[in-house]
C-alpha cells in the first residue's frame, strides 16, 4: 500500500537527506518530494507508523494524508 505523509517543515535538501537516511536505516521503501513536502511510504500500516515515528524523532511534524 502507498501512504502519504505531509512534512510541512521540510525545507531543503538537507532535510530530505536526514529523512531519507532515517527511513533507509529502518528499511522502509519510500520516495520524498521536497516540492510537495510529502513522503510517500510503500508498505504496511506498521511501516507507516514506524516512518511517522522516525520523521518525528528528527524534529519534524509529520501528518498522514
Amino acid at each position: 500500500m502507498l501512504f502519504k505523509i505531509s512534512v510541512p517543515d521540510m525545507h531543503c535538501g538537507h532535510c530530505v537527506a536526514r529523512i531519507d537516511n532515517a527511513l533507509n536505516e529502518v528499511q522502509i521503501k519510500h520516495e520524498i518530494s521536497l516540492e510537495e513536502k510529502v513522503v510517500t511510504i510503500d508498505g504496511c500500516e506498521h511501516c507507516l507508523k514506524t516512518a511517522l515515528t522516525e520523521i518525528e524523532d528528527l524534529g519534524f511534524t509529520p501528518e498522514k494524508l
